[in-house]
């Protein structure tokens, strides 16, 4: 398995500062993030969703696109993949990034499952986000790249259960999974064993990141209130060495990518961290 790091995490840090700092962790690729910043975040302190210095702007023309390739490349890093953000499942912001992945040479987008929660039932998000990905199906086949649906809670994919009940009308040859345990903390938790074999061939990539639960207070009836939040990796819910023997057993070569939302290192030292953390457990 080999080691990558999206984007999202390392806000605080240039493109160029970013791969300087992932080929002196010892990380093998990038996933970057695919998503413009606000007009009025600019001037914020640099934060994972909103002011990320690390983020390619998809109004971007090609030509500035292709920094991205050229920095990643002279860091000796792959280019392991364009990271849109595309519940909503439209189809011209999806083949947009399917654009995008195929000139920089990334092996994969993150491709949408509808949000779940709006009060819509989930028979009919179903029925439309399978429709979707038969279209990006269609995409990745052009444009050759591979689409992955992230394992995310609030969506209609929150487990590798109903991740592959949506994927599985599809070529996992184009179409696969994105496994995320620290998202199956919040909602979607399943032994990893148990999906990671159901996954099969469509098992694409893996993110590292790690959540625990929070007790707030209690509700008027005595009981105890609770909150689901970010945790560094060695303090959250999820057993990482399971995780990586887990893997180990259904032969997941692929990579791992780094998606530490915990907040307690800067950018560079996180990126060591991470590395040194994942060898002391492979």
């Amino acid at each position: 398995m080999k080691l990558s790091v999206f984007t999202v995490a390392t806000p605080d840090l240039t493109p160029e500062e970013l791969v300087q700092a992932a080929r002196e962790a010892g990380l093998h690729g990038v996933e970057w993030r695919y998503k413009e910043i606000p007009a009025d975040a600019a001037g914020e302190a640099p934060s994972y969703w909103r002011n990320n210095l690390c983020s390619i702007d998809p109004s971007l023309p090609d030509n500035e696109l292709l920094r991205f390739k050229q920095i990643t490349e002279a860091a000796g890093l792959d280019m392991v993949s364009v990271t849109p953000y595309l519940n909503h499942l439209g189809l011209e912001e999806t083949e947009q990034a399917f654009h995008a992945a195929r000139l920089l040479g990334a092996k994969m987008i993150r491709v949408g499952a509808a949000g779940y929660g709006d009060g819509t039932p989930y028979p009919e998000l179903y029925d439309k986000t399978v429709r979707y990905l038969k279209e990006a199906e269609r995409l990745a086949k052009q444009y050759g790249v591979k689409g992955v649906v992230e394992t995310h809670h609030f969506t209609i994919a929150p487990s590798a259960g109903l991740a592959h009940r949506l994927v599985s009308h599809c070529d996992p040859d184009l179409i696969g999974v994105l496994f995320d345990p620290g998202n199956m903390v919040y909602e979607g938790y399943e032994q990893f064993k148990m999906g990671l074999e159901l996954l099969g061939p469509y098992l694409a990539h893996v993110h590292i990141k790690n959540a625990a639960w929070i007790e707030t207070g209690k509700h008027k009836n005595g009981t105890a209130e609770w909150r689901c939040e970010w945790a560094s990796l060695h303090n959250g819910v999820v057993d990482f060495g399971r995780l990586l023997a887990d893997l180990k057993s259904v032969h997941y070569d692929g990579y791992l990518g780094i998606e530490d939302f915990s907040g307690t290192w800067n950018s560079r030292a996180m990126l060591r961290q991470f590395a040194e953390f994942i060898h002391e457990r492979i």
